[in-house]
């Protein structure tokens, strides 16, 4: 019997861990679809003259910030599909190290 138990808090803990795995893996894709998304936002205003605000650097600053949280919002919200793929990739990767 305690053997039983022993297996079954094992495979407790595994799945716990394999959890823990998965969201970290979902953070990760959703951080990297973020990054992403920014450095495409701020390449989008690149071109674009500043004043709106003023110019200067308070404006570049306000508007890194403001492209940083957009570039956020955007993949909490599903994104644009960057993060489903990298996450399945890093599924597919911990698969693969598993069995070595």
């Amino acid at each position: 019997m305690d053997n039983l138990n022993n297996h079954l808090q094992v495979d407790l803990l595994k799945t716990q861990s394999l959890g823990n795995f998965n969201k970290a893996a979902k953070s990760a894709a959703q951080s990297f679809e973020s990054v992403f998304l920014f450095e495409v936002l701020q390449s989008m205003y690149e071109g674009v003259e500043s004043g709106a605000f003023g110019g200067g650097s308070s404006e570049n600053l306000y508007q890194s910030m403001l492209n940083e949280e957009v570039a956020k919002s955007i993949s909490k919200q599903g994104g644009i599909g960057i993060a489903d793929s990298i996450y399945n990739e890093i599924i597919k990767s911990q698969q693969v190290a598993n069995r070595l």
